[in-house]
């Protein structure tokens, strides 16, 4: 009688992307971007060959996140992406680099497009994963490495400063103008305590009066984002016109 299969798991990162990037960066230290021996590249992430469970999950975790590539058999290298994140100028283009990252492995990508506004909770990121194929201690684990991984990559877009828009450069008008220095730091009135996350445009909207108004976008934009952004905006043309009624 022979045995049935064993099932396994769909394919995800074992080590979150914080991690799986300091091991990236140690095998860029000794190699730069050339192919080297994967036995090599194991060696330099802490391991004493590639012949073994641990070090498999982890090689195969930094190709899963775009960090490691396989030119050819028994060869590995850093991608070019690693080093531009070395030797990127600013936070806002490293920042760009993680979210790519981030989005690498397939599942983590299905998992951030089907809640584009926030994540739900651990229950029911388990229950997906299991519904796509995890088994429930793999999807245990894939759940941990998921979240760690975003908070990583969430942490990189908070340390990039707001841009000043170009519309700042106007002379202010009375309404706008503020006494000391703030007159050029401080940002909208709307939006003081807001942090700005580095995937949202910030769009000025003039108004009568020399005011001002801004729309914060979020990127990716979508379909139904827009329809709802829609719905708020004739929620207050509504409320303005019920406003100038009782007036009349």
């Amino acid at each position: 009688m022979s045995d049935s299969p064993r099932n396994k798991s769909p394919r995800a990162p074992s080590m979150p992307l914080n991690e799986a990037i300091s091991a990236a960066v140690k095998v860029y230290e000794k190699e730069r971007r050339h192919a080297a021996p994967v036995d090599a590249v194991a060696q330099h992430i802490g391991y004493k060959s590639a012949n073994n469970g641990a070090a498999i999950r982890a090689l195969a975790s930094l190709r899963y996140f775009g960090l490691l590539e396989r030119p050819q058999d028994g060869l590995m290298a850093v991608t070019k992406d690693l080093e531009s994140f070395q030797f990127a100028p600013s936070d806002q283009v490293r920042s760009e680099i993680v979210q790519r990252w981030l989005r690498s492995p397939p599942i983590f990508a299905e998992i951030l497009d089907k809640y584009p506004t926030g994540l739900p909770s651990d229950a029911t990121l388990k229950y997906e994963l299991i519904q796509r194929g995890f088994l429930p201690d793999a999807a245990e684990s894939v759940l941990a490495v998921f979240k760690a991984s975003v908070e990583f990559a969430h942490k990189h877009e908070s340390r990039i400063p707001e841009s000043p828009s170009e519309d700042k450069v106007d002379t202010p008008s009375k309404e706008e103008s503020i006494s000391g220095s703030e007159s050029e730091q401080s940002p909208p009135p709307a939006a003081v305590g807001i942090q700005i996350a580095a995937n949202v445009d910030r769009i000025p909207v003039r108004l009568s009066g020399g005011r001002r108004a801004w729309l914060e976008i979020p990127a990716p934009f979508y379909e139904a984002d827009k329809l709802r952004l829609k719905s708020q905006i004739d929620l207050l043309l509504t409320e303005e016109d019920e406003q100038e009624s009782g007036r009349a």
